[in-house]
């Protein structure tokens, strides 16, 4: 296994991976993260690199959604959680509530937030889609300012790709407007959240 950094306005990321699968893809000091110590270095690996450009085209805007091989260990109830988080479109939200119930596990919910805490694959699988019943902005091994911040250049992408459909007559373009970039922000100056 290999490990590339890179800045993005959310603040650095971590990728980690090989040449076959992407393990790992982190906020730098979040939650729940594995120990990197030794890894090295990984710009010479093309899949981390795919991975880089392909988040970096998410938050220019370009990008709704990634195409990369995921691969990572986990129980059985996590990797169930882990698939599901996919199925939670673009500019939408989910509750834990909901989520255990898709997974088949509506008595679990506190496990099922469990695994959406230790999701490997933060952005990809996109477990900051996630909210309270109540529609509160709750866990995010990430922090929960960078929780608020993605949600909103989600919608900004969800409607730009909506407008770019209307636009084209409900083409199949997958395309989205440049003019969805994320906002920078500022490093948390507090904790990340649990969860």
């Amino acid at each position: 296994m290999r490990l590339l950094r890179f800045d993005t306005p959310l603040g650095p990321m971590i990728a980690v991976g090989d040449d076959d699968f992407l393990r790992g893809l982190y906020f730098s000091g979040q939650k729940h993260q594995p120990d990197f110590s030794g890894l090295p270095d990984g710009r010479n690996c093309l899949l981390l690199r795919r991975v880089q450009h392909q988040v970096s085209e998410f938050f220019n805007g370009r990008r709704g959604g990634f195409d990369v091989p995921l691969q990572a260990p986990g129980t059985d109830l996590q990797q169930s959680v882990w698939l599901a988080l996919a199925s939670i479109p673009l500019g939408e939200t989910l509750s834990y509530a909901a989520l255990a119930e898709r997974v088949g596990k509506p008595r679990a919910v506190r496990a099922v937030a469990g695994a959406v805490g230790r999701n490997p694959w933060t952005l990809i699988r996109p477990c900051h889609r996630v909210i309270g019943s109540g529609g509160s902005l709750t866990g995010f091994a990430g922090g929960l300012e960078r929780k608020a911040a993605l949600l909103a250049h989600e919608s900004r992408l969800a409607q730009a790709h909506a407008t770019h459909l209307s636009a084209a007559g409900a083409s199949t373009d997958a395309g989205v407007s440049h003019s969805a970039e994320v906002r920078p922000m500022r490093a948390p100056t507090r904790p990340a959240s649990s969860a």
